[in-house]
């Protein structure tokens, strides 16, 4: 019953994704290719409500993801997942008159499957990415967001306090790709078990010090509460089943060459909540030859770059041109399942007169699990007497994941984007014995 579900909701999709392409332009509001909105402006209702301070926000993201070849099941089929958000963003100066004052609430609901988990991955390995970033987190509705933010000192100071995730404010990227190593901040992709990312919340506050206008500071503290990503709470405002804080801090420039926009960024972060070591047991043995617990640290952290850089116009038109971007995260070879991650993306705006909106995109990305995790696994193979691989008590050796994407964004309206992709994964969870795989994608975002 599950399989013909999700064969129908990934009927309904393409079906919707072909109408959508059929570029049908109607002259009302609701369906105008002018508009930001699907639902239109209400009659006007939804700007007098922005300018009063009340911007409702309404979307959806969807991704197919069918593998074509290669992985571990090479049985042929198709997963689908998706995301609903609502929210508002308000203008509390308009509002009520409270000057340089922002709020936001955001509701998330997901669901689907993951054609990553069962068909490109080996099960008891998984893959390190996904070819479908908007999966995970449970089927679910979930408090995304819930702050207030405040500017001082002539927009100099700002702070922000609720609950939100790190990657709001922290090493934060877009998401013009299906694969979830080239969509969002990727520290919370790689720092096992305490960066959450959306459509996690968490208690937070985050400082941020404007040093001039292409110069920036912030620092931040976020509860460490793993019981949130549990089912069922996702409205979980309690601090009950805190382990530490996660302290974020990262310096931002922008410059803009040329008038070309640029964001560089370096971060550290570091959580205070006990981590237990990869290897080690608590007298520094191998923990799976000994068998005794493995060793607890006080504390694991991390450090990121991130770079993004308009380098060229199209026939003067800023709106256009190449953007390059790339992205690298190193964290606690002690305590991490992945000790580092490095990813380059190609990015080109308006392509042809014809679709100056369109984009094309081609990205390619290395992940890198910590050696003494595979030494680990190794150890733990010898010592339940196993070294076939087909075993099913063989632990995989895992080393070394590639990711790439090649994809092209139709921007059929201001709130419609369709983008089908291609993605090879090299080397799937690392595990060098699962089989390169390449998976078609279908991706669609739409604002209503």
């Amino acid at each position: 019953m599950k399989k013909n579900n999700n064969a129908q909701r990934i009927g309904q999709l393409s079906a919707i994704a072909a109408m959508m392409l059929a570029g049908s332009v109607h002259a009302a509001d609701a369906f105008s290719s002018d508009s930001e909105w699907m639902t239109g402006d209400w009659g006007g209702e939804r700007t007098k409500l922005i300018e009063q301070g009340i911007d409702i926000k309404m979307d959806y993201v969807g991704e197919v993801g069918g593998n074509l070849h290669g992985g571990f099941n090479d049985d042929k089929t198709a997963r689908y997942a998706d995301q609903f958000g609502l929210g508002v963003a308000l203008d509390l100066q308009k509002l009520w008159g409270w000057d340089n004052t922002q709020a936001k609430i955001q509701f998330t609901n997901r669901n689907g499957y993951n054609i990553s988990n069962d068909r490109v991955g080996d099960p008891r390995a998984g893959t390190l990415s996904s070819s479908q970033e908007v999966y995970g987190r449970g089927h679910m509705v979930r408090l995304t967001q819930l702050w207030i933010k405040h500017q001082f000192f002539d927009n100099k100071l700002d702070i922000k306090a609720g609950y939100f995730g790190e990657g709001e404010d922290f090493n934060t990227f877009p998401c013009e790709f299906q694969n979830l190593a080239f969509c969002g901040s990727q520290v919370g992709n790689w720092a096992t078990n305490i960066w959450y990312n959306w459509p996690v919340s968490q208690a937070a506050i985050r400082v941020k010090y404007n040093i001039n206008d292409e110069l920036y500071a912030q620092i931040g503290a976020y509860n460490q509460n793993p019981s949130q990503l549990e089912h069922g709470n996702g409205f979980k405002l309690s601090g009950s089943g805190t382990k530490g804080t996660v302290l974020p801090v990262e310096l931002v420039w922008l410059p803009n060459p040329n008038g070309l926009p640029g964001e560089y960024r370096v971060g550290y972060y570091k959580s205070t909540a006990d981590a237990d070591d990869v290897r080690e047991d608590v007298n520094g043995f191998d923990a799976a030859t000994t068998g005794d617990a493995y060793r607890t640290h006080s504390s694991k952290h991390g450090y990121w770059f991130v770079a993004q850089q308009q380098l060229t116009s199209h026939n003067g038109d800023k709106s256009r041109g190449l953007n390059i971007a790339a992205n690298a995260t190193f964290h606690d070879k002690d305590t991490n399942f992945i000790d580092n991650y490095q990813s380059v993306m190609f990015v080109y705006k308006g392509p042809f007169d014809a679709r100056p909106k369109d984009d094309v995109g081609i990205g390619a990305a290395r992940i890198h699990v910590n050696n003494d995790v595979k030494k680990n696994a190794e150890l733990l193979n010898v010592a339940n007497g196993v070294s076939d691989y087909d075993n099913p008590v063989f632990s995989p050796i895992r080393e070394t994941e590639y990711n790439y994407e090649i994809n092209y964004g139709f921007h059929v309206t201001n709130w419609l984007t369709v983008r089908p992709n291609l993605q090879y994964i090299t080397h799937p969870g690392g595990v060098d014995e699962v089989d390169n795989a390449l998976v078609a994608g279908l991706k669609i975002q739409s604002t209503f």
